[in-house]
């Protein structure tokens, strides 16, 4: 059982359908390397956390051109589509605002690596969007 930290704030299962529904979709524009729609799911500048080569940590502000420019050099221009398989556990800060942590294996080209990572969204005018990404091991490229 998941324990998780009580921020003051109970999800409804509104909240958490509504998240769901979001990573959903983000996963299935993921999956067919459309970044362009990926990064219309997110606010800009967006913040990204992770570590370099040398276990120094960074950070970094992206605009929508840096996201898209990197995510495409990144998810490459493969024909195969991507698959996730991911399990979610939501940290609600408060309606508008949660952090996601992410246990996923995604497989491309009969390949599969595991990946761990958070985001924080936040809700505007009734849709969530992505404001920060965190990973280690991309740090060398922020």
């Amino acid at each position: 059982m998941t324990v998780l930290p009580d921020t003051g704030y109970r999800p409804t299962e509104e909240d958490r359908a509504s998240l769901d529904a979001w990573f959903a979709e983000y996963d299935a524009e993921s999956a067919r390397r459309d970044v362009e729609r990926m990064a219309d799911l997110a606010v800009f500048p967006l913040n990204l956390v992770s570590d370099d080569s040398a276990g120094d940590g960074r950070s970094a502000q992206w605009d929508r051109e840096r996201f898209v420019a990197t995510m495409t050099h990144v998810m490459g221009e493969g024909s195969e589509d991507i698959s996730f398989e991911s399990v979610r556990t939501p940290v609600f800060l408060s309606p508008a605002m949660a952090v996601v942590f992410t246990d996923s294996t995604m497989t491309t080209e009969g390949q599969s690596r595991q990946l761990r990572y958070a985001d924080i969204l936040i809700r505007r005018q009734g849709k969530w969007a992505f404001q920060t990404m965190i990973q280690g091991g991309w740090g060398d490229q922020l």
